[in-house]
């Protein structure tokens, strides 16, 4: 038995402007992701960098006088000596990882000789495992592949191009915006907080979140810097592992610096970045000398397991209080909805979560007496 429900147009109007509004919101925030990535990712270069920035400023406080005079000389030289080193490692690394590449190609037809017989070799290889001319097939396939690859240059070719202008749209976003936020997010933060602070009924409540927010910073400066101390140290044994293996193996030396450099940087990418370095580094010392690409990676794998176990926990403690199950799904959830900059980002924001879970009585209790 059907009933039909009267209802006037004001509480229709009420009813259903709730579901819009909301799928509106949804809207924007889905059409404006993208800036609020690289808003987000340039609070949080901020954030990270606020220890240096603290330390310049020191620096200047001690020698040259007050701390408030030097506030923007200080955000703005940590902001340059991180560009600065950032940029060397890119200009030492990159011109040495072109060079191994260009290297093993060249020596690629007389490693092929020596450690597989040539083609000769290749094709008894072949018939031992049935098939008559294995030399034939793997040029065939060759040919079909490099045929396949040419058709689709064209069309690959204008999406590289304009991907690779939005990258860099992106990175030169991001750096603008993180220096504004060191120069002027200090200032904006405390007009924030005295304009939110008037009236009594908000004191507690803006006390309580502001006890909150400090908290999150503290975690996400607190992480980076931390993990930048372990990556040094990565960096450097690694570089030294080179270094010595270069006195004995036929390697040049001068391929430690940027070794320690590589496995330095990847080391800022959390639980696989270590893995992703070593292996990348015993690839390049591979190509020059394979015994070595060997040597480093025992010694390596026995350094990793000193680190992760005694000088990592030492250097981080228990700054993040966070268990190691949560930190590995932290990092699979940032990794899959935003790639490298959600690993890079995920466990701070975990962190952050839970002063979250732990603030979470006060929050309460502030909301009650206000």
């Amino acid at each position: 038995m059907s009933k039909l429900i009267e209802t006037d147009t004001r509480t229709f109007v009420k009813f259903w402007s709730v579901p819009l509004i909301i799928a509106i919101i949804i809207f924007i925030l889905y059409k404006a992701l993208t800036g609020l990535v690289i808003i987000g990712a340039s609070i949080f270069l901020a954030l990270a960098l606020k220890p240096l920035v603290r330390k310049v400023n020191g620096f200047f406080a001690k020698h040259f006088g007050t701390e408030k005079k030097h506030q923007t000389l200080s955000a703005v030289l940590a902001y340059v000596i991180v560009v600065v080193v950032v940029g060397g490692i890119l200009a030492v690394v990159g011109p040495v990882v072109v060079s191994e590449t260009s290297k093993f190609i060249q020596n690629a037809p007389e490693m092929f000789e020596n450690n597989f017989g040539g083609w000769e070799g290749v094709n008894n290889f072949g018939r031992s495992i049935g098939i008559a001319d294995l030399h034939s097939e793997i040029v065939n396939a060759l040919d079909n592949l490099s045929q396949n690859l040419l058709g689709q240059f064209g069309s690959n070719f204008v999406a590289s191009v304009s991907g690779v202008a939005d990258v860099v749209m992106k990175v030169v976003l991001v750096l603008v915006l993180t220096l504004l936020f060191l120069l002027e997010g200090p200032a904006l933060i405390d007009v924030t907080w005295k304009n939110l602070s008037t009236g009594e009924e908000n004191k507690k409540p803006i006390i309580v979140l502001r006890t909150v927010l400090s908290k999150m910073a503290n975690v996400i400066s607190t992480y980076v810097s931390r993990q930048l101390t372990v990556a040094v140290l990565d960096g450097c044994a690694s570089g030294l592992i080179v270094f010595v293996l270069s006195l004995f193996m036929g390697i040049s030396s001068s391929l430690a610096i940027p070794m320690g450099m590589i496995t330095m940087t990847f080391y800022m990418i959390p639980m696989f970045g270590q893995f992703i370095g070593g292996t990348l580094v015993t690839v390049i010392l591979a190509f020059n000398a394979p015994v070595a690409g060997v040597i480093f990676a025992a010694i390596y794998i026995l350094y990793a397991q000193i680190e992760n176990n005694i000088i990592s926990p030492k250097i981080q403690g228990d700054a993040l209080k966070l268990p190691a199950v949560a930190i590995l799904c932290a990092v699979i959830i940032g990794m899959y909805m935003f790639g490298l900059l959600g690993a890079l980002i995920s466990i701070p924001i975990a962190g952050c979560i839970r002063v979250l879970v732990d603030e979470y009585p006060n929050i309460k209790l502030a909301n009650r007496r206000s």
